[in-house]
């Protein structure tokens, strides 16, 4: 039989670990969702939002090295690392991000990758989804022979400590997941938990954006040795409420300006509002990325300190 790539089941996120007997935890890799299809005959990979992936990660096709099961589908985390040895979302997109299959092989040299399976929905001819993750789990451990290369992610009973961990680490944050739960494609739900672990800093917003006469996002940035505003990030979401917004727009009628205040010009954003570099807030974010920019950021709160103590040194 072919199979037809589906989406993967999401865990929900929360600020709050789990307890209990059936709840277990695991590391939340900073990679690519990767989901194996192996029908007999031929491997294929498929990312999150469906999209093939079979020609980037040829270091999966191989599936004889690390199972025997006559057909199978597999759920895990494509990685790669760093130079300091942690899981980098940077890296994995280099290889993520290729087009150019005659790029492949020096990409394999490069940027080696790791598959952390952490599920199985289909085994031998049969769909095991509707068998609660306790024995997915034990079906796992028996499908798959790990190496170097392929490895099952670890599950630990005390997720408070795991996450811990994590934060000491820099990792991502960690996964809980209740051993009773079925794996339901295409769905959401609390059965599956995840808790970040965040990295945060105070910038200097330098312009904003605006939808129906109110502010609804900003653009932040932090003063280089040069004494110059470089741009780090435009974030919209966040802890601010509407009222929170409707302040904003009301203060920065006195700091509007026509110049950019940063070193360069923000691509992709349409119809910015240049403002004095005067207003400072505590960003969240998960890691820094090529050229001064902030993965995944979140606002917090604005912050009474001196723009120009706002670093990228800091």
């Amino acid at each position: 039989m072919e199979f037809n790539p589906i989406y993967p089941f999401e865990p929900i996120s929360t600020n709050t670990v789990p307890t209990g007997s059936n709840w277990i935890s695991q590391i939340k890799w900073d990679g690519v969702r990767i989901l194996t299809y192996f029908d007999g005959k031929e491997v294929k990979l498929f990312n999150r939002k469906l999209n093939d992936r079979t020609m980037i990660f040829p270091e999966l096709l191989k599936i004889e090295t690390y199972t025997s099961a006559q057909s199978i589908i597999l759920d895990g985390e494509v990685i790669a690392l760093d130079q300091s040895g942690n899981p980098s979302f940077h890296e994995v997109m280099r290889r993520d991000g290729l087009r150019r299959l005659e790029r492949i092989d020096s990409a394999i040299e490069a940027v080696p990758i790791f598959y952390m399976i952490f599920d199985i929905l289909y085994y031998n001819g049969e769909w095991v989804t509707q068998l609660p993750l306790q024995q997915r789990q034990e079906l796992l451990a028996v499908a798959i022979q790990q190496n170097q290369q392929i490895q099952i992610v670890p599950s630990n009973a005390d997720g408070q400590a795991l996450f811990e961990v994590a934060k000491q680490h820099g990792l991502e944050g960690i996964v809980c997941k209740n051993l009773n739960s079925k794996y339901l494609i295409d769905g959401k739900n609390d059965a599956w938990q995840k808790v970040k672990n965040y990295k945060d800093i105070i910038a200097v917003i330098g312009g904003v954006t605006y939808r129906a006469g109110i502010v609804n996002s900003i653009l932040v940035g932090l003063y280089d040795e040069e004494n110059e505003l470089v741009f780090i990030g435009h974030v919209g979401t966040g802890k601010l409420t509407r009222s929170d917004w409707k302040d904003l727009t009301l203060a920065i009628e006195t700091i509007k300006i026509e110049k950019n205040p940063f070193s360069s010009q923000p691509k992709r954003i349409k119809e910015i509002q240049w403002i004095q570099p005067l207003l400072t807030v505590k960003v969240q974010f998960m890691e820094w990325t090529e050229g001064h920019s902030l993965r995944q950021p979140s606002i917090q709160a604005f912050i009474d300190k001196d723009p120009k103590e706002c670093t990228l040194t800091d």
